[in-house]
């Protein structure tokens, strides 16, 4: 029934269907409101069809067993007399909810009727559940800010995908966008640059426009509640000890003032890695856990991003106060010293009920103990990691960063890295050979994620044309049951289903790369990117 993502099982009676009019009812027992409500104002919205409740409301009915089916679990039913949606829990009855909203047609992802009869289910019966349980998105707002009306449209367009985390990269070199009520300056002065770099350095260009924006920490909260309603987890990234001219530039003390004019500092207009970090001294941790207290009242999630990237250690090395910690706390070096400004957080946030996650160079140097890994560069840090016994997402930059250009030719939009077409994405399998030989070891990989960089995306616009339509050939990955083997995922079938899916991409107004390459108004003529030329390495 060109389902995306594909489900476990599914089984149709041929040319039977049930009706929706105006009579149709819409119910369920406790804990079944939000869906409820959820359907209505959606699938409602787009038929016109009131699905009210109450005595004799009999239709579509919902239903929660948590005794049959895991949380994120879900069987729909469908008969010549009405529907059975069942969950295993709210979350399972919401992804159930999603499928029976694309059962009924593109036209059910429009807001408003185009038509008010006509409507129907195929009957059948679809079981399913989730593969991995983090199946996330990454949104970088700090290179280019989003206002907060498109991040909530992200949140829908991850909800009709059965994406369950939004990583929301925060913070970074080129802009501090949440408000920290504390230290008022990282959004009066982290929050704007005074230009942006145009396209790849190589070419020199910059836009001279000034470029900022922030969430208000009643923004945010709304954001969270919104994607909760969705089953959807907010995970903050708070970028340290790198990535961070922005939070310098707004209080200099933060920088290593014993080795650069931090004062002269402004937020930064590049794009790249950065050799302005952090320093290591007392007044930086405790500043840093003062925006985290902020930080987690905001974001109930158990995870908590703090990035640890790509740090550049020449400022350690020349610090006189760095190189006096490394003594201080007999570390071996520079590495170690990022170890344990991270292990310092590792803890600060375990004695608080959360859980750190950072990118897989917080694995040079030794991990700390509770902290979760990204695995970006590659596979190789997913894989120590999950050996180790440490959680891992699998987000390998050469499959699922989304950036990436999606064709070769100077027709796409600011050429970035390799080419990663459709298919491409949609062969990715976040669990190499090394961990499908080791069952203990793979049990450790919680999730997967892809990453909408956006350093080359400037607006909304450009984001939808890198997202998609590769975003719902990742959903498919992360959702639906592995083959036998990963060479069997049947690529074919699937695209097909993106025949169909095209057009609820249309409905939704996603302005997704056109099969046939970018439109007119899609191209960046003259804008430079950094194209790699070839296949990439191996993971």
């Amino acid at each position: 029934m060109d389902l995306i993502p594909a489900p476990v099982s599914f089984g149709a009676d041929a040319d039977q269907f049930f009706p929706l009019d105006a009579g149709t009812g819409l119910d369920g027992g406790p804990g079944t409101e939000g869906v409820q409500r959820w359907l209505r104002d959606t699938v409602g919205a787009a038929t016109g069809l009131p699905l009210s409740s109450g005595p004799g409301a009999a239709g579509i009915a919902l239903a929660l067993a948590p005794e049959e089916l895991e949380p994120e679990a879900y069987r729909l039913r469908v008969s010549a007399t009405g529907v059975v949606l069942t969950g295993g829990g709210p979350a399972g009855l919401f992804w159930g909810a999603q499928t029976l909203r694309q059962l009924l047609g593109a036209e059910a992802f429009r807001r408003a009727p185009l038509k008010r009869e006509g409507w129907r289910l195929p009957c059948l019966t679809v079981e399913d559940a989730p593969r991995f349980g983090w199946r996330g998105v990454l949104l970088d707002v700090s290179r280019h800010f989003l206002p907060k009306a498109d991040v909530l449209r992200y949140l829908d367009l991850l909800a009709a995908h059965k994406l369950n985390v939004l990583h929301l990269h925060l913070t970074d070199d080129q802009g501090w966008r949440v408000e920290i009520k504390r230290y008022p300056k990282l959004t009066e002065v982290g929050g704007w640059r005074d230009r942006s770099m145009v396209g790849y350095r190589s070419a020199g260009n910059r836009d001279n426009r000034p470029h900022g924006g922030f969430y208000t920490q009643d923004d945010l909260r709304e954001i969270v509640a919104y994607a909760a309603e969705r089953q959807i987890t907010v995970v903050p990234e708070i970028d340290i000890p790198g990535h961070a001219q922005a939070a310098i530039a707004a209080y200099p003390e933060l920088g290593n003032h014993d080795v650069v004019d931090t004062a002269a500092l402004s937020t930064w207009t590049d794009w790249g890695v950065n050799a302005n970090v952090l320093n290591v001294e007392d007044g930086t941790l405790r500043f840093y856990e003062n925006v985290l207290d902020e930080v987690l009242e905001i974001f109930p999630s158990r995870f908590v991003h703090l990035g640890g990237d790509e740090c550049p250690k020449e400022q350690w090395k020349a610090s006189p106060s760095a190189q006096a910690r490394i003594k201080e706390q007999e570390l071996a070096d520079e590495d170690e010293l990022q170890s344990w400004f991270l292990r310092h957080f590792d803890s600060w946030l375990a004695a608080r009920g959360r859980r750190l996650i950072g990118w897989d160079e917080i694995l040079e140097g030794g991990l700390a103990p509770g902290a979760a890994v990204s695995s970006w560069r590659g596979y190789a840090g997913g894989v120590a990691a999950a050996k180790a016994g440490h959680d891992v997402v699998m987000c390998p930059e050469q499959y699922v960063y989304l950036d990436h250009r999606q064709a070769p030719g100077d027709d796409e939009p600011a050429p970035v890295g390799w080419v990663r077409t459709l298919e491409d994405v949609y062969r990715f399998e976040p669990l190499p050979p090394a961990l499908r030989q080791d069952p203990e070891a793979a049990a450790h990989v919680i999730g997967t994620q892809a990453n909408l960089w956006t350093e080359f995306m400037d607006d909304v616009r450009e984001v939808d044309y890198h997202a998609f339509p590769r975003l719902a050939a990742f959903a498919e990955v992360a959702w639906s049951r592995l083959p036998q083997e990963p060479a069997e995922r049947d690529w074919a079938g699937f695209d097909a289903r993106m025949a169909v899916h095209r057009a609820r991409l249309d409905a939704l107004g996603v302005e997704y790369r056109p099969e046939d390459g970018p439109r007119p108004w899609q191209r960046r003529p003259g804008v430079a990117g950094r194209p790699i030329e070839g296949a990439p390495p191996e993971a």
